[in-house]
This record gives C-alpha cells, sequence and structure tokens, in this order.
C-alpha cells in the first residue's frame, strides 16, 4: 500500500485533476451532500502526517534571524495585501460567487506554510533548515492571524464567526502539531533517530498525499453542478491564481538576489510561495456554512496552479541563482508533504 501511495504522491501533478475530473462526474450524477461528513477526517488524513515528520527541534538552531523575519513580513503582510488588492480587481462585481472567491483568494494568502516548502526547498539545493523553520513559524503565526485578517479584510464580503474559525484552527493545525510531536518522540525513543529518519519517517507523507487527492474530489462534487452549468467559472478562478503566483515568484526571486545566499534565497521562495491549500481547504469547507464550497472551489485548483508551477520553477533555479554549493549538492531525500 505505501509503494501505491508513494507512487500518488510523486504524481499529484496529475492525480490532483483526475480526482477533481472524477469528482466533478460524481457530483453532476449523484447528490454529493452526505460527502461533507468527511471533510474532517480526510482532514487528520491530509495534515496529521505533516506534523509527525515536522522536526520541531530545528527551530531552535541557526541564526538566519534576518532571513525568517524577511519572510514572515512578506507572509503576513505583502502577500495578504497582495490577494486582497487581486480579489478585488478580478473578482469586482455583484454577484455573490465572485465575493466568495475572492475569500477563498484571501485564505490562500494568510495561511501559508505549506509542508511541500521543505521538499521543494531540498529539490532545489537549497537550505532546508531554515525552510522548516519557516514552516513552524508560518504555521503557528498562520493560525493565530488568519481569523483575525479574514475578519479586518472581508468582514464585508462574507460573515466571519471569529471564534468558529479558531476552534476549526485549533482543531485543524494544533491538535494535529501536538499528536504528531508526541508520535514522533515516541517513535524516536522505541525505534531509535536512525531507524526514525531511514525507515519510519518515510511512511508518512504519502497518505497525506491520499488526503490532498481525497479532498480535492470532495471539494469539486459539491460543486459539480454548479461548474458544469457555468464552465467559465473555471477560467475566472485560474487567471486570478495564475497572476498571483506569477507576481510571487518574480518579487521573491528578486527578494532574493538581492539580500540573500543562494540556499537562503530558495528556501525563502518557497516559504512564501508554497501556501498551506490544505488548511485553507479544511477551513472554506467548515467555517463558512453553505457559503463554504463556493470559496473551497477557488482554492482546490490552486492546487494545479502551486504544484505546476513550483515544479516549472525549480527548472530554472540554476539559471536564477547559479549552481548548488558543493554541501548542498550531495543529494536529498524528500520530506514533508504536498498540501
Amino acid at each position: 500500500m505505501i509503494k501505491k501511495l508513494t507512487l500518488l504522491q510523486q504524481n499529484l501533478v496529475w492525480a490532483i485533476p483526475i480526482s477533481m475530473s472524477l469528482g466533478l462526474i460524481y457530483g453532476y450524477l449523484f447528490d454529493a451532500a452526505n460527502l461533507r461528513s468527511l471533510i474532517i477526517p480526510i482532514t487528520f488524513v491530509m495534515i496529521y502526517p505533516m506534523m509527525v515528520t515536522l522536526n520541531v527541534r530545528s527551530v531552535f538552531k541557526g541564526h538566519d534571524v534576518k532571513l525568517q523575519v524577511v519572510t514572515q513580513i512578506i507572509n503576513f503582510i505583502l502577500v495578504p495585501i497582495l490577494v486582497f488588492f487581486l480579489g478585488k480587481f478580478f473578482f469586482a462585481g455583484a454577484s455573490e460567487k465572485l465575493g466568495l472567491w475572492a475569500v477563498g483568494l484571501f485564505l490562500i494568502g494568510v495561511l501559508p506554510a505549506s509542508g511541500m516548502t521543505i521538499s521543494w526547498t531540498g529539490f532545489a539545493k537549497g537550505n532546508k533548515e531554515a525552510a522548516t523553520k519557516m514552516l513552524v513559524f508560518g504555521l503557528v503565526l498562520g493560525s493565530l492571524a488568519a481569523p483575525i485578517f479574514t475578519k479586518v479584510f472581508m468582514g464585508a464580503t462574507v460573515e466571519v464567526d471569529m471564534l468558529h474559525m479558531f476552534q476549526q484552527i485549533a482543531i485543524f493545525v494544533f491538535v494535529p502539531l501536538i499528536a504528531g510531536v508526541f508520535t514522533q518522540m515516541f517513535l524516536r525513543k522505541k525505534y531509535g533517530d536512525a531507524d526514525w529518519e531511514q525507515r519510519l519517517k518515510p511512511k508518512f507523507p504519502p497518505f497525506s498525499a491520499l488526503g490532498v487527492v481525497m479532498i480535492a474530489f470532495v471539494a469539486i462534487s459539491l460543486k459539480a453542478r454548479g461548474i458544469i452549468a457555468h464552465p467559465e467559472d473555471i477560467l475566472k478562478i485560474l487567471v486570478p491564481l495564475v497572476v498571483f503566483y506569477l507576481i510571487s515568484y518574480v518579487m521573491l526571486t528578486l527578494i532574493g538576489k538581492l539580500l540573500f545566499s543562494r540556499e537562503d534565497a530558495i528556501a525563502m521562495v518557497y516559504g512564501v510561495v508554497m501556501r498551506d491549500l490544505s488548511i485553507a481547504l479544511a477551513i472554506a469547507m467548515t467555517a463558512f456554512g453553505k457559503e463554504g464550497s463556493t470559496i473551497a472551489l477557488l482554492i482546490a485548483m490552486a492546487y494545479i496552479v502551486q504544484i505546476q508551477s513550483a515544479a516549472w520553477y525549480i527548472k530554472i533555479v540554476p539559471k536564477i541563482f547559479g549552481p548548488p554549493t558543493t554541501e548542498t549538492a550531495k543529494g536529498f531525500v524528500p520530506e514533508g508533504v504536498v498540501r
């Protein structure tokens, strides 16, 4: 089973569109409302494996204060402002769904720290330790800031129950985080660090990939009949997503070239562009009632753009930042999860 899930994880660029297509068919042919009950368990399937593999101890190592501060300033000031105005520009109009898509785009902007930050940084021979810190800081700061930011920026568009949103974030972030840390401690103590790193740790991320595929299926199923009735909605959603990621890559590349070394710059790029779509999707589908499925449609589509753009960017990393140093070129074993 692990081999099949690993294959799924390695081919998410194709697996997610296929899952969404199947969801479209299912949601058109059948009543998908009963799938809502699967959202919470599927979300745990996505998030818990990443928390188990997270190396929290690395947060207390190194001396990269400048890199971490600049990254989180971008994550929590520049990106939220960017997605807010992109939403205003691309989703202007009286239609309710336009406003809800703007909320979805904003949720992507205020929830950084995808687990794939570490993996893509490693693929590009960047600073994985710095990327891990960005992930931990982004998880904590994003979880605390998201309800406040959403209320302040998007409160006029959709009703935001901050307390309920905090509760949902606690369920989807802090409970799995605590459980994951204790799970890792237990397994390290029982089997030893070497066995944990080489044999046990790689078994967790593929389950998260399964969760991503399943939640994409559910999200599209719930909106299938609306999508088929208005196929032009897909284009309306994809254009601002492509613009958002394009602006992000250009901005981060310039900042990285100006301020940081090759390895640190790569970590910063992926520490910002790899948004936490899993948690954003879970929050959309649980914290906004019946409007959540419309919000979730945009977030589900973002998976395709985010993963594909990360793969394209890695091909031009050597041209932008130069070849890896001897230290970082020794090889990389992927860690983290696709989120």
